[in-house]
């Protein structure tokens, strides 16, 4: 390939940020959610004008990129207020699982954003999620390739 139309970096030029891609279902949030989502505007907004002070073109684009994403996620949330009625197993609810192998897990279903498994919270839209919504104690639901019975609702 000639290099006569490769362009070299000078250190002014960056790559082009590609959009952070906003999920096509419902934006449910827990309260905490909605929480995590003005933290995160705060710190984005901080970081923006810290980044503009510095005169860090690449800072700036990331940071209005990110505040982009999480603006729309802030006009889209739909608050799902906790619900005490736990006999059925519905946003927000905190599922205790007894596995076919004795063990005992806990999940707490939440919004996209929010979630983090390797903390139990787990997304409404998640396969396991979707299995265990609508769901009452004594159910058996599919789980790691074996079966497990909801245990508690909380």
């Amino acid at each position: 390939m000639s290099r006569a139309f490769v362009k070299e970096a000078d250190g002014t030029e960056f790559d082009e940020l590609p959009e952070l891609v906003v999920s096509p279902h419902r934006n449910l949030v827990t309260p905490e959610g909605l929480a995590l989502i003005q933290a995160t505007l705060s710190r984005l907004e901080a970081r923006l004008a810290a980044a503009r002070a510095a005169s860090e073109r690449e800072a700036v684009a990331r940071a209005e990129r990110d505040l982009r994403y999480w603006r729309q996620r802030r006009v889209s949330a739909e608050l799902v207020p906790r619900d005490e009625a736990t006999e059925v197993v519905r946003f927000g609810c905190t599922v205790e699982l007894a596995t076919d192998r004795g063990e005992r897990v806990g999940f707490r279903i939440v919004g996209e954003d929010e979630a983090d498994p390797g903390r139990g919270l787990i997304s409404w839209v998640s396969p396991l999620a979707e299995e265990l919504l609508g769901c009452s104690v004594g159910d058996e639901v599919r789980f790691r390739g074996g079966t497990a019975e909801i245990s508690a609702i909380g």
